[in-house]
Formats: structure tokens, sequence, C-alpha cells
């Protein structure tokens, strides 16, 4: 049941924090800072969204498995 729970809780979890990020942004924009068109405005950084960290997150958990795989196919290999 607390299995099920945590489960529930990690999915809940990553639906609601990118939401409430997205209700964080100014509908508005911001606001111009002048200077030069050809730069970018001081402060502007690039948001990807959280697909970087996802990736990571997905290969370090496919490297688990396989890892768990591969251990026991070993274990097997030296029990017989």
């Amino acid at each position: 049941m607390k299995r099920y729970f945590l489960k529930g809780l990690a999915c809940l979890l990553f639906i609601l924090l990118p939401t409430f990020s997205l209700l964080a942004d100014d509908p508005a924009g911001p606001p111009d800072p002048g200077g030069a068109p050809d730069r970018p405005p001081v402060g502007a950084a690039p948001i990807e969204g959280g697909m970087g960290i996802m990736l990571v997150l997905a290969a370090a958990y496919g490297g688990w498995k396989l890892y768990k795989i591969r251990k026991k196919s070993i274990s097997e290999v030296c029990l017989e």
C-alpha cells in the first residue's frame, strides 16, 4: 500500500510542478531592456522545459535496469 502511495505521489509531483511553474510566467512578457538589438537582454537565459533533465533520468534508470539484469545473469551462470 505504501509503495502505491509513493508512486502516486511521485507521479502527482511530476505533473503538478511543471504546471505551477508555467503559471509563474508574466503574460505580458518581459519589459524591453533597451540596448543594442543584436544582443540578447541582460539576464536572459534559455528555458528548455526540463527535457534534458528527463533524458538524463531516463538514461540513468535504463542503465540501472541493465546493471541489474547483467548482475542477475552473471550470478545465474556462476551458480550453475
